[in-house]
């Protein structure tokens, strides 16, 4: 089968989320790191007129970030926060795979980095909506 040459596959966009792990660990170790990258996520997020089906998930998994972070929600294991902020990290980097700048296709790799991070977090943040819900809290962006 021939592959777009804008086309992301699941093992490079597992490649994309591991490779910043290390980065993502400080992050969620630096109170100021994460505000700003918070900032420059919801910056980013704005700018995209469709986030699509797999971007739709960013406000929960930054809401996610900002609750453990703040001690709110702390029932998580601390590789699924390290997955998260990775795709985070990379949803906001400048520098991706496929630039962001191409307009119709900039965004498949972003979504693909995050569509493969929910497959391997999803238990964990259903677990986290539904504390969400329990405690009566609403998306924090």
């Amino acid at each position: 089968m021939k592959r777009n040459k804008h086309s992301i596959n699941q093992q490079e966009a597992l490649k994309q989320l591991e490779r910043g792990y290390t980065q993502a660990q400080k992050v969620l170790e630096d109170e100021d790191k994460l505000e700003r990258f918070l900032q420059r996520l919801e910056t980013k997020m704005r700018a995209i007129p469709v986030a699509g089906e797999k971007l739709a998930n960013l406000p929960i998994l930054a809401s996610l970030v900002k609750s453990y972070v703040k001690k709110e929600y702390t029932q998580i294991p601390l590789g699924t926060m390290i997955a998260v902020v990775s795709a985070l990290v990379y949803f906001v980097s400048p520098v991706d795979l496929i630039p962001d700048a191409i307009p119709g296709v900039g965004h498949i790799d972003d979504a693909a980095v995050i569509a493969v991070c929910w497959e391997l977090v999803e238990s964990d943040v259903q677990e986290f909506q539904k504390w969400r819900a329990e405690t009566g809290r609403e998306i924090q962006l």
